[in-house]
């Protein structure tokens, strides 16, 4: 006996969606993995072939992959056990709150993303806003780099923008894991930056567990030869001067480093400069310990006047780019060479005794920093009204900065000449200066504006080191 069933059509939707979803799971998912695995693996050979420095095989690693050995690294598990019997807290909740820490650090490296989305982009984002120049580079030196070194770009850090423009100007070395804070979580820029290879750090958390874990990725990282970038002052300078070093991820990296193994650590120190910082007015006039934050609405406010304001300047035919942004890089400093010339092991020193080799360390580099920080035209002028009693006429400006920039060469300081024409040099940085107000005009005579001294004072104190100790002429 036959007979017919009716089924409501969205049941008869559903199966076919599940059928569809299966078949998508089972068959073509894998493929479609496969087949962009084999892409991605041929770019990175190609890429590989051009880049000084090769993407080494820890970030080819599955990102699943370095979560579970970070998870379940042997240090972080006698962590784990430290912090049950100090606290009484069960061991598997530590061990689900480890798993998120390691999810939360560990990046995404994507070579398409960084080669062909990310460099794109960052180089049409400098060169719209800034003219970009190559400073000096000690290639010869950078060249003696033992093949397979882990290599860390250490640098001082004036804006936001260093994550971009020093990855552009590296591009051509190697692809840059940075560390960032927690500003980059936010969905979906998070996103973006996992896959461009940086690693999120929470600035000055107290959790113990939490910066084992974390150092224990930066070790990993690290003995995997990844090229990473490394900001020793820990943030942006609020005033222009290099802040006191914060060593936390250079601890890190040194006291797991063996100076007989096979794989050299190298530290390239790297020296930024802007005529103008974004985030100036921001930095400079920030609120002070115990003052009331600017709430979010309000920081939003101002980043949107910045940028209808520029905006504005463009459609009038009246907006310049903010002048020129230059980057230095320094003689690597060799941490087998190092440890060899004080007699030092950082694996088998107490704690006190590495944390004061560490701070012995960082200010040597922070030296080689400060030494590698170009002189720019803004910089220059700023210095020249900043040591001002009253007002300059322009032949008076030229003339002081002529003298300074002679100083500051007899210093040692790389001071960026554009079109190797120091008057035009003059001109560029006091346009910048009066087209932001910094410094008024009448009559021809020129001087500080009282109001914006603090400004002055912040493009000055960018290479106030290198006068700081010099006797005046």
């Amino acid at each position: 006996m036959t007979g017919s069933l009716a089924l409501p059509l969205w049941i008869l939707a559903v199966v076919g969606a599940l059928a569809l979803w299966a078949a998508l799971d089972r068959i073509l998912m894998p493929s479609a993995r496969w087949f962009l695995r084999r892409r991605l693996n041929r770019m990175i050979e190609e890429v590989n072939t051009r880049l000084e420095l090769q993407i080494p095989a820890f970030q080819q690693t599955k990102r699943r992959v370095l979560i579970d050995q970070l998870a379940y690294d042997p240090h972080v598990m006698e962590a784990i056990e430290a912090e049950a019997e100090a606290t009484g807290t069960p061991r598997e909740v530590l061990s689900r709150q480890v798993e998120r820490y390691a999810r939360e650090i560990v990046p995404s490296f994507n070579a398409y993303a960084y080669f062909r989305i990310g460099y794109h982009l960052a180089r049409r984002a400098v060169e719209s806003l800034y003219r970009v120049r190559l400073g000096y580079s000690d290639d010869e030196a950078l060249a003696r780099i033992e093949p397979g070194a882990s290599v860390v770009f250490v640098m001082n850090h004036r804006s936001n923008m260093d994550y971009v423009i020093v990855a552009y100007m590296a591009a051509h070395r190697s692809a840059l894991s940075y560390a960032v804070g927690e500003w980059a979580r936010v969905w979906p820029l998070r996103m973006l930056v996992r896959s461009l290879g940086a690693y999120f750090v929470r600035r000055g958390s107290g959790s113990r567990l939490y910066r084992q874990v974390l150092a224990r990725y930066v070790q990993a990282a690290t003995a995997g030869g990844v090229v990473q970038a490394v900001y020793p002052e820990g943030g942006l300078s609020r005033d222009g001067r290099l802040r006191k070093p914060k060593l936390g991820l250079i601890n890190y990296m040194v006291s797991s480093f063996d100076p007989e193994g096979t794989r050299d650590l190298v530290f390239v120190p790297v020296g930024i400069n802007y005529d103008r910082v974004l985030e100036d007015r921001m930095l400079v006039r920030a609120p002070g310990p115990g003052e009331p934050r600017r709430s979010r609405a309000r920081v939003l406010a101002t980043a949107f006047r910045f940028a209808a304001h520029n905006v504005s300047l463009m459609i009038r035919r009246r907006w310049y780019r903010f002048g020129y942004a230059c980057v230095n890089f320094a003689a690597p400093i060799s941490m087998r060479d190092y440890a060899k010339a004080n007699g030092l092991d950082f694996r088998t020193l107490e704690l006190e005794e590495r944390h004061q080799a560490v701070e012995k360390l960082g200010g040597e580099l922070l030296q080689a920093i400060a030494a590698a920080i170009p002189v720019l035209p803004v910089s220059l002028v700023a210095t020249v009204f900043v040591r001002a009693d009253g007002a300059l006429d322009l032949l008076e400006i030229k003339g002081r900065t002529q003298a300074l920039i002679d100083r500051l060469e007899r210093e040692g300081a790389y001071v960026h000449i554009p079109r190797a024409d120091r008057d035009y040099a003059v001109t560029v940085g006091l346009r910048m200066l009066t087209l932001r107000h910094f410094v008024t005009e009448a009559d021809g005579l020129y001087s500080a504006n009282e109001g914006e001294r603090d400004m002055l004072r912040y493009y000055a104190n960018a290479i106030e080191h290198f006068l700081s100790d010099a006797p005046d002429d």
